[in-house]
């Protein structure tokens, strides 16, 4: 095999540098994405645009690349060329498959900190092995690694996301002292020394940060701005103001939309050019290792990879195509949407469905900021506080519940501080050599400004704090899984050679491709009809006729479930029966979904037809009783057999699908009546109700019989019966929720709709 496993390994790396700029820009186009669709200042077409020329000039201007991948966490002059391709295709395949765990969470991590542990892990374990071999100490691994260097990263990394979130929040709360919510009555000055300011520290971002080893700025331009920073700035801010200014009154331009288009191309640019190592810095660094070790005609095991330490400037070529990669990605993946999605839900300004679930620890913070913010309260003078909370007024307009979704997340004031205060700490960083990572910079940011703007509310808090730790956990989740997985297929590919490889190959392949199938199904599952939705019309008609579906549904879901529980507890079939938990745990939370959604739906409402509120809030009462019993149903059911009770006997099964058998029946009438809006054929149903209920009280009787004279297992007596109570609630709020239609229904009057603007 000799040589040819390691051709076969660089064209495997070359493949995963690919397969990593997908995953990676799935990944990292929550940076500076999150601002512009959040705040829709620009169209999304416009904003794929200027990112995707911000990603072709960074990509380009990249090519003085991060020496983290050759020596920046290793020393190589340690290493042969064999361990060197050891260390480097672990870290590829563990980077892969971590960013798209990631990815299909849609949850941000950082690309940085990801090859940092990784390129940390596989050396440690490679050291590791060598120092065995040579009977050598723990301590021993100073020589390897470079330790310095990885602690700095370590520092930079937890230094900066406090800092972002810090400085977000603090000039947001002044941005927003200043201008207030009303930005658009303000006068143009206002706008424009806040454009000059924000174009300022971007354009300055440009430069020190993303064009920083450019060719285009060498020379007399990048000496000035190294020498005479200050001059720089204020020359830059008196003349950005000047064009804002002129652009606002006679251009009429509106220049937060301005700042938001530059920004995104900045940040855009910026990770193009920072995090590309990430992504090609390792293949490329192999790919160099190789051409050195076959002109040395040395062997593998014994050719000293010295030669890494020197700076190799990458081909532009490689460049090129490595940004055409990233663009492509960047139109295409549906999951660099759903990592976006999830910060820009977290930094919204108005309350809705909330992603995360609050935990203890963001309950106890919210509380403890409560408690502190009341305290701090009391030493402000109340005039004082009052002239604060005016400006934190938003001017109320109104929305129909149909145009909620299209509105933003937040406004552009939020947007172009969000840009501004992310470039700002990313080139102080890069100019005082500081390590840092883009994503947290930029995530955090956009959590100190939401968090200064009030759009952590008390309806809101405890849920974004969890969402917030649950990213922030992510991240240090990131970094010890990477770190160890790393290690770990370091070790085997080192013991186990091109075998080894062969299987971490087609194992990485395989949970791509299940992952890629799975993110698939679920995105299609969330377009399902099968799943409910939200009324819109004005009056009871019109709630009549929009919500006919949503009962068609789940009547067809409660059918479905009900008789799963029983054909579950008949076979004493455990999986059977958590999988019909979980359908029934899902159909009660689209349920209080609905729920939550009363207090729009009431605001919707227009004087001359308020009577359908209270048909729309007793319709969720009945649905909700309706999903409760099928919940518990289904929850008992489960927890019988997973706790290893006795089977229920003959009889009681037998029983119990007779009532199934009966409610089929019910449940498809109901269902075709709804479906096919034959509102007059519920008469026919709601005759059978005493029928229905007079036959689960006779099971009842019988098995008090049963209970007296020979029922031996009071596990299946409490079951048995508590399927039966069930049963009849479940009937009798049925049986209400048909009633209303029933009294409700008028087909001479034509449903009524909310006029769409």
């Amino acid at each position: 095999m000799g040589d040819n496993i390691y051709i076969f390994m660089v064209a495997a790396l070359g493949i995963l540098a690919i397969t990593d700029l997908v995953v990676g820009v799935s990944n990292d186009a929550v940076n500076f994405l999150n601002s512009a669709i959040g705040s829709k200042a620009i169209s999304f077409k416009t904003i794929m645009i200027v990112a995707s020329v911000g990603i072709a000039f960074g990509a380009v201007s990249s090519s003085g690349m991060m020496e983290v991948a050759r020596k920046g966490i290793f020393n190589p002059g340690e290493f042969v060329f064999e361990e060197i391709m050891f260390i480097f295709m672990a870290v590829m395949i563990t980077d892969i498959l971590l960013l798209d765990f990631f990815n299909t969470l849609g949850m941000p991590t950082s690309t940085t900190v990801s090859i940092v542990f990784e390129l940390l892990g596989a050396s440690v374990a490679i050291s590791l092995i060598k120092i065995a071999d040579l009977e050598g100490g723990f301590s021993d691994l100073a020589t390897y690694i470079n330790t310095d260097k990885a602690a700095e990263i370590i520092f930079g990394i937890l230094l900066s996301v406090v800092i972002a979130f810090s400085i977000g929040a603090l000039v947001q709360f002044v941005s927003r002292i200043l201008i207030s919510f009303d930005f658009k009555s303000k006068s143009k000055w206002v706008e424009s020394i806040f454009g000059g300011l924000a174009i300022t520290a971007i354009v300055y971002f440009i430069l020190v940060k993303g064009l920083k080893s450019a060719a285009i700025f060498d020379g007399a331009i990048s000496d000035f701005v190294a020498a005479q920073p200050e001059l720089f700035l204020l020359g830059n801010m008196v003349i950005w103001t000047l064009i804002s200014y002129l652009m606002a009154t006679l251009g009429r331009v509106n220049i937060y939309k301005l700042v938001i288009g530059f920004g995104t191309f900045a940040l855009a640019m910026a990770f193009a050019g920072n995090d590309l190592v990430n992504f090609i810095g390792v293949p490329i660094a192999a790919l160099q290792s190789y051409q050195d070790w076959q002109a040395s005609g040395i062997a593998p095991a014994e050719f000293n990879m010295q030669g890494l330490a020197a700076a190799v400037r990458t081909p532009t070529m490689l460049l090129l195509l490595s940004g055409a990669v990233m663009i492509i990605t960047l139109w295409f993946s549906s999951k660099a949407k759903g990592v976006v999605k999830t910060s820009v839900d977290l930094a919204r300004q108005d309350e809705g469905d909330e992603r995360f679930q609050p935990n203890y620890l963001s309950r106890q913070i919210v509380k403890f900021s409560i408690a502190a913010a009341e305290s701090l309260g009391k030493t402000v003078p109340p005039s004082l506080q009052k002239k604060i909370d005016k400006r934190f007024v938003i001017p109320y307009t109104y929305v129909p519940k149909s145009k909620v979704q299209d509105q933003p997340a937040f406004d552009l004031v939020r947007a172009s501080v969000n840009l501004m205060v992310a470039s700002v700490l990313i080139s102080i960083a890069t100019s005082m050599k500081l390590p840092l990572s883009t994503t947290y910079v930029t995530f955090m940011v956009a959590m100190g400004t939401s968090l200064a703007d009030r759009a952590w509310g008390a309806e809101s808090a405890v849920y974004r704090v969890a969402g917030v730790l649950n990213v922030i956990g992510g991240w240090f989740f990131t970094a010890l899984s990477a770190f160890v997985a790393a290690a770990v297929i370091a070790y085997l590919l080192f013991i186990g050679k091109f075998i080894a490889l062969t299987i971490m190959l087609v194992a990485a392949a395989a949970i791509l491709l299940r992952n890629y199938l799975s993110h698939n199904k679920k995105s299609k599952e969330i377009k399902a009809e099968d799943s409910l939705r939200k009324a819109e019309s004005s009056s009871i008609q019109g709630v009549i006729e929009e919500s006919a579906t949503n009962i068609a549904n789940v009547i067809k879901r409660s059918n479905r479930i009900y008789t799963n529980s029983i054909n579950g507890l008949a076979k004493h079939d455990l999986d059977f029966l958590k999988k019909n938990k979980k359908q029934g745990a899902k159909l009660s939370t689209e349920i209080d979904e609905l729920r939550n959604d009363t207090f729009y739906f009431i605001k919707n409402l227009d004087e001359a037809h308020v009577g359908a509120s209270n048909f729309y809030i007793n319709i969720m009462g009945h649905l909700t009783d309706m999903s409760q019993s099928l919940e518990y149903i289904g929850k008992v059911s489960y927890n019988h057999v997973h706790n290893n009770h006795k089977k229920l006997k003959y009889n009681q099964i037998k029983e119990l699908k007779e009532i199934d058998q009966k409610l089929e029946e019910i449940f498809n009438s109901t269902q075709q009546a709804f479906e096919k809006r034959s509102f007059e054929k519920i008469g026919a149903i709601l005759n059978s109700k005493e029928e229905v209920n007079h036959m689960v009280s006779q099971k009842i009787d019988q098995q008090i019989s049963r209970t007296r004279t020979e029922e031996s297992s009071p596990k299946n007596t409490t079951l048995y019966f508590s399927l039966l109570l069930e049963s009849r609630d479940l009937i009798n709020a049925m049986m209400n929720l048909l009633e209303l239609y029933f009294a409700e229904y008028d087909s001479s009057v034509t449903p009524a709709k909310i006029e769409k603007k």
